[in-house]
């Protein structure tokens, strides 16, 4: 421990850590826009600036350690006249047009210049305008960079795709994708990282509400909604709901409020990804001579496009399974349409995901195969549904509660732990394991392959049969296992891959809250919500079971081969730029 004096106070913290650090432990907040933990602490944006004892010049509190007998001063009159300057420095380069940015009133440098009081800048403006592909569902506005470098830094730190870099030189300096290509011929996996780690709104998702708005006035469509199971332990956040206040009920009659028709579970389609995932793995492990191993799940576009574009050697060993999102789209236009007694092109189908890829997903060209144009035909990311709810004035925290239409709308407590790490691949033991030996393990007989570490390891029996698995979250991570499995450097049977830390939880379609990652807490709300349901198996869900009596006859049948299934080869990725990782500019 050392002993230093804060703001006159005196008090003893750890040795090595940052000014930034023991200024909060003492109840001190030293405000910073370019500052994430372990990840980006280059001091960049200056706004962290301290003043010490002793020095003439002030110092950055992010990547500064405390001394013994340091005397720190974080607000005093040169802190505040140059934090000040830097703000407005900053604000020069900066569109402020907030009333029109969709992080106006969650944006770190309105914050910070609000509270500083900054209500003209001195400086004169100099804004950077960059073309962008509007149509790209991850939309950058140069404009409202303000060079702070965490969008590089989680790219190249948390997932290694190094998507983006810093362009030009000088008082030019931006940010632009890396080796000057446009975004749409980048390798992209779309993961959305960028967005949920930028403190203002120079990175977002395509807005596509008014789409949704379109479909819901016309007459001749019928508007049918899945909300994915990592939505229903975030959408209060932006609302300023409490946990218990933010059930997924309220979201239902939310979400009727605004105007769908029907409103359905994605935990529905998850089940349905199971029953085909799981007999799809027991099938390859009874001729795995013959079959590409391990298996790889295929629900998160994000690590799709990331095994298509940087192992496309690998690509045989994607489960051939759609993600629950299109398993629900193709349903929704055949067999929920027959049900309806409506056409397939009636049926107009949103999702609700907390995820950014899925818009680009559900736009694959093949992801068509109930013969009415694409099969989901919008999704909105948990962000812009609730921009919904707040345009509509609706009060969530007082709405009744409202059930799920029926029959798409009941789920398992397996569907809903597909929100979190590791949910799928648990989710698919637990009916693999009643396929083989014909009765159910206990609920949890899996849970050993929940956690946090980005790659965890594990091995099962079935039956006499080892089977070993692997559970990856974010995309270095992958990268990381990936290169085992080509290197022969490991073995395993199935592994499951999350392209955002923590699972779709973790999403980059998610309520941000700057500097604070709540994967976690959002894990464990699924995880009780798996425990407190009353079906804790896909298998055993009665609505997947009358859609193969009525519909699709068995898991694997040609029905669900054409339904719910896709070819992975069928559509392409940009030519990766993985050799030019290795150049020397």
């Amino acid at each position: 421990m050392v002993k230093i004096i804060i703001n006159k106070k005196e008090v003893s913290v750890p040795e090595n850590i940052t000014i930034m650090e023991a200024a909060k432990r003492v109840g001190t907040l030293i405000p910073h826009l370019c500052y994430l933990k372990e990840i980006n602490e280059i001091g960049a944006c200056r706004v962290c600036v301290v003043e010490i004892e002793g020095k003439d010049k002030l110092i950055t509190a992010c990547n500064n350690v405390v001394e013994e007998g340091m005397v720190i001063h974080t607000n005093s009159t040169k802190v505040r006249k140059v934090r000040r300057t830097n703000i407005e420095l900053i604000l020069s380069q900066h569109d402020c047009h907030c009333a029109t940015c969709v992080r106006s009133g969650n944006c770190k440098l309105q914050e910070i210049a609000n509270n500083l009081g900054i209500l003209e800048i001195p400086y004169d403006k100099e804004v950077t305008t960059l073309p962008w592909n509007k149509e790209f569902p991850l939309i950058r506005d140069s404009g409202k960079c303000i060079k702070c470098m965490r969008c590089i830094q989680v790219c190249d730190k948390i997932q290694e795709m190094n998507v983006w870099d810093i362009s030009y030189t000088g008082s030019r300096t931006t940010v632009d994708v890396s080796y000057n290509r446009k975004i749409e011929n980048s390798d992209c996996t779309l993961c959305g990282q960028c967005i949920t780690h930028c403190p203002v709104g120079a990175l977002r998702e395509r807005d596509d509400t008014s789409k949704a708005y379109d479909a819901i006035a016309n007459k001749d469509k019928i508007t049918v909604v899945q909300v994915a199971p990592a939505i229903r332990a975030a959408w209060g956040e932006m609302l300023g709901l409490k946990r218990e206040e933010a059930t997924m009920k309220r979201l239902v009659s939310a979400l009727r409020k605004i105007g769908f028709d029907y409103i359905f579970d994605t935990n529905f389609s998850a089940d349905l990804t199971i029953m085909e995932e799981a007999s799809e793995f027991l099938e390859r492990l009874k001729k795995k001579e013959k079959n590409s191993f391990p298996m790889f799940t295929s629900c998160c576009p994000g690590w799709i496009r990331f095994v298509k574009s940087q192992y496309p050697e690998l690509v045989p060993h994607l489960s051939t399974a759609k993600s629950p999102q299109q398993m629900f789209g193709a349903v929704a236009k055949s067999y929920y349409a027959q049900i309806l007694g409506a056409s397939p092109e009636q049926i107009y189908s949103i999702s609700i995901m907390p995820c950014v890829a899925k818009k680009a997903e559900c736009e694959i060209e093949t992801m068509k195969d109930a013969g009415a144009g694409q099969d989901v035909d919008l999704v909105l990311t948990t962000r812009e549904v609730v921009r919904m709810i707040k345009a509509e004035n609706i009060v969530p925290s007082i709405l009744e509660e409202e059930e799920f239409d029926t029959p798409l709308g009941v789920g398992s407590g397996a569907g809903v732990i597909f929100g979190t790490t590791g949910g799928v691949m648990e989710a698919a033991l637990r009916s693999a394991y009643y396929f083989v030996v014909g009765e159910n393990p206990k609920p949890d007989a899996f849970s050993e392959i929940r956690g946090e570490e980005g790659i965890r390891e594990t091995e099962f029996e079935i039956e006499g049969t080892t089977v070993k698995t692997a559970v990856v979250t974010g995309l270095a991570n992958a990268r990381e296992v990936m290169e085992r499995i080509k290197s022969k450097k490991a073995s395993y049977d199935f592994v499951e891959v999350m392209a955002c830390p923590g699972g779709c939880v973790g999403g980059g379609g998610q309520p941000i809250q700057d500097g604070m990652e709540l994967a976690k807490e959002r894990a464990n709300q699924l995880y009780h919500l798996d425990k407190i349901n009353e079906i804790r198996f896909s298998h055993e869900n009665p609505s997947i079971i009358q859609l193969y009596q009525d519909y699709l006859d068995k898991p694997l049948s040609h029905k669900a081969h054409q339904l719910l299934h896709t070819d992975h080869f069928a559509w392409e990725m940009p030519p990766t730029m993985k050799g030019a990782r290795n150049l020397k500019w």
